[in-house]
């Protein structure tokens, strides 16, 4: 029997009314709705009718300074995702966490109880924080440098899988006749101690039907890439173009099969923010009204903080002025080099630069008819630059419905999308191992007994 033709995996990212800046000022925008669980609930029931693997919400910890005139607020998402889980049954939930501004604890027990909500479709969005603006809600001064901001990361993603483990999957017994209620041999304290945390456990949430939600990660500086390798199971990366997506995806693939890592078992996953016309010319039109609705003021402040330079006083139709290295930036690294290379690969002026930035923030945008958006997946996916795509409507709900209505079934057609899950786990969807509880082959030791 022949092997099984490789499909796409596809991860909805939902960004409130759209992740084009300015999605919310299109006459048919509802941007009221941002706080409505029955918004979230359509989008969700769409995504998983066109049989996405997962969608995903991004978050943030603080409002930016250019909130006049646009930003990224809403629900947090726990809350709504495991609202969603009810609404649901296949869809993976993937929600964003910070390493940076949270504990371990909270994080393994939310995530377990996710998990367990919705019947094995959690995942885990790791990130360690860009906006400085976060640290000044969270007793502190400034942000943690980037490179500490990792290895603080590591340790917090070491407790949380403790945490995790420290039920068995068989320690709750719940014999009525004994009086039996758990095998205290299979839960366990981790004793965990480090440089940044010291966490006793065990969990107090039972083993999830997954044994950890899906782990994902979204930089892509060396630091990104290096935790990636070792540990994401899915990684979100903004690529420009196939080259740079090959490179990426093949240095990553690489570092995990230097960790011992199987390199199928991370999905490497860009962001695709498709503008879908009946025609070519349709689709060009569509974006140009959108990106005649963007506030400049809002378009530079965003690419001030992401470049770390000032540049409300140059020239819109200037150039870029001269910028600072990229290792003195304590953001996101990887995405202030990919601007830097799109602006002078494609000899940007601030203003093109500020339009190509609208839809994506770095992520790669196309506009064109629902073939050409399927010709551009199916290329990158043949040619190793992805295992599938984030797909990043430019509006919503018009964007997902016209993804969902033209572009699926063009990639179903050609044999590289399902049309029906085959499991219900995110897990299962991915192609993912459910992981060994590390603690299984110890059944004495640390016991609980008497707490």
């Amino acid at each position: 029997m022949g092997k099984t033709k490789r499909q796409l995996h596809l991860n909805l990212f939902i960004m409130n009314v759209g992740h084009h800046e300015a999605a919310w000022r299109r006459p048919d925008a509802e941007p009221q709705r941002i706080t409505d669980i029955r918004y979230f609930e359509r989008l969700a029931r769409i995504a998983e009718e066109a049989k996405f693997d997962s969608l995903f919400l991004a978050d943030g910890l603080a409002v930016n300074k250019n909130i006049r005139h646009g930003g990224s607020v809403g629900l947090e998402p726990f809350t709504l995702l495991s609202a969603l889980s009810a609404v649901t049954r296949h869809i993976g939930l993937i929600g964003t966490v910070s390493t940076t501004y949270n504990e371990p604890f909270h994080v393994a027990r939310k995530f377990a109880s996710l998990d367990h909500i919705s019947g094995g479709r959690a995942g885990w969005n790791i990130v360690t924080s860009a906006s400085p603006f976060e640290a000044l809600n969270f007793n502190r001064d400034a942000h943690l440098e980037h490179g500490k901001r990792y290895e603080r990361a590591r340790e917090f993603l070491q407790v949380a899988k403790g945490l995790w483990d420290s039920w068995e999957d068989d320690a709750l017994v719940l014999d009525k006749t004994s009086g039996i209620f758990a095998d205290d041999r299979k839960v366990r304290e981790i004793q965990h101690a480090g440089e940044s945390f010291k966490v006793r456990g065990p969990l107090n949430v039972p083993r999830s039907p997954q044994g950890y939600p899906v782990l994902v990660q979204a930089g892509s500086s060396e630091d990104g890439k290096e935790f990636a390798a070792q540990h994401a199971e899915a990684i979100f990366t903004a690529q420009q173009t196939l080259e740079e997506a090959q490179r990426f995806y093949a240095d990553v693939k690489a570092r995990a099969a230097r960790f011992g890592r199987n390199p199928e078992e991370l999905k490497i996953l860009p962001g695709i923010c498709a503008v879908i016309g009946e025609t070519e010319s349709e689709a060009i039109e569509k974006e140009r009204e959108l990106n005649e609705l963007t506030v400049p003021e809002y378009g530079l402040h965003q690419l001030s903080n992401m470049l770390g330079v000032d540049l409300y006083t140059y020239p819109l139709d200037g150039p870029l002025p001269e910028l600072p290295p990229a290792e003195t930036i304590n953001g996101n690294r990887s995405r202030f080099q990919l601007v830097v290379d799109l602006a002078q690969r494609e000899k940007l002026t601030i203003r093109q630069l500020l339009h190509r930035l609208a839809g994506g923030r770095g992520h790669r945008t196309f506009a064109g008819t629902a073939v050409q958006v399927a010709d551009q997946l199916e290329a990158w996916f043949a040619s190793g630059g992805s295992d599938g795509f984030n797909v990043m409507p430019p509006y919503l709900p018009g964007g997902l419905e016209e993804f969902a209505r033209l572009v699926i079934p063009e990639l179903q057609r050609r044999g590289l999308f399902r049309t029906e899950y085959a499991g219900r786990t995110l897990r299962e969807h991915l192609g993912l191992p459910r992981p060994a509880n590390s603690f299984s082959e110890v059944t004495t030791s640390r016991s609980i007994a008497g707490l």
